[in-house]
């Protein structure tokens, strides 16, 4: 199985910092030190850009993420903003600045409902954002890390927030219902450094975890009540690590992507590579064996910081770098 190259998108000045899909798969958001938003699309076969977005941010965009349905684009910049981008009649532009962070925003996810934005930053905290009619309050500021927060995700479907720091840990997060106010309701202890990023299976019942420790980490859901016999704590599940992937990479780990569509997963390495992992068919759920099956030596001629799986489109992965190019890789393999 191969990854060929199919384009290289230049334009950035300085590390691209990460890439997103929107939810339909017609543009890539790309963000960098260049402190500016590059929208990438398909014309006549080739990528091109097509929308540049700037003055929104006095430094480095770190982080972008788009509303599920698609007319929102949230950026996180090292100058402690989030900024909204709305698509007004195919234009983008900034309708709103959230500010509450005392450092760099590090990362920002939109929900799967649309209703609610996480940020998290240098100062350690994870803010939730509730947004109504284009307006952002404030919903619950957490200081569940005892260190810089690198990442937030939401749950593929649930309302449940899961963060990664520099405090080697995960948390995941979710209202409770009785008194609405939004809870640590788990600590993921396994990594040995920094976890930079985290993803998701479609499913949202496993979590892959990437840290500066150089291991991958899957970490699987057990609900109360277990056929495993795994304890949980009332009536929140328990996620616990069955699967460690060590000594495929030769660098810190800064992203990686489950691929919803194809069960692949894709990752970011600071040796310059991206490699594609998959699981072994009929692998023990209880302890799956995963198989590198692919690397692509100098992906990149730096850091690769960022990949990003097509939402509809098999084998198609996004990539960015520190230096300063996206690049388009198209993965060749049957799938059945």
């Amino acid at each position: 199985m191969n990854i060929e190259l199919i384009d290289t998108l230049k334009g950035h000045v300085g590390k691209v910092w990460n890439v997103k899909w929107n939810p339909l798969g017609t543009l890539l958001a790309s963000c960098g030190e260049d402190k500016s938003i590059r929208l990438w699309g398909k014309q006549s076969q080739q990528w091109k850009l097509k929308t540049l977005l700037q003055d929104g941010h006095q430094k480095t965009v770190r982080e972008v993420s788009w509303s599920p349905c698609g007319k929102y684009l949230a950026s996180a910049s090292f100058d402690a903003t989030t900024a909204i981008w709305d698509n007004i009649s195919g234009q983008f532009e900034c309708n709103a600045t959230i500010e509450g962070h005392e450092n760099e925003v590090k990362s920002v996810s939109w929900s799967q409902s649309g209703k609610f934005i996480a940020t998290c930053s240098r100062d350690k905290s994870v803010w939730i954002w509730e947004s109504e009619n284009d307006e952002y309050e404030c919903a619950a500021v957490l200081n569940a890390h005892t260190q810089d927060v690198k990442k937030v995700i939401w749950h593929p479907y649930l309302e449940m927030i899961v963060s990664a720091s520099y405090d080697n840990t995960i948390k995941m997060f979710t209202e409770d219902k009785t008194d609405n106010e939004w809870t640590n309701i788990s600590t993921l202890k396994s990594h040995e450094s920094t976890v930079w990023s985290l993803a998701f299976d479609k499913e949202g019942k496993r979590l892959i975890s990437c840290s500066d420790d150089q291991t991958l980490k899957i970490w699987k859901e057990y609900l109360p009540g277990n056929t495993e016999g795994v304890g949980t704590d009332g009536e929140y599940p328990t996620w616990k690590c069955v699967c460690t992937l060590a000594g495929y990479h030769s660098g810190p780990i800064y992203d990686v992507a489950w691929c919803h569509l194809t069960s692949l997963i894709a990752t970011a390495c600071a040796d310059n590579n991206i490699r594609i992992f998959k699981e072994i068919e009929d692998s023990d759920p209880n302890q799956p064996t995963f198989e590198l099956i692919s690397t692509k030596y100098h992906a990149h001629e730096q850091d690769v910081n960022s990949v990003v799986w097509h939402p509809t489109e098999k084998g198609l992965l996004a990539s960015g770098s520190d230096d300063s190019f996206v690049k388009l890789w198209k993965i060749k393999e049957e799938y059945h």
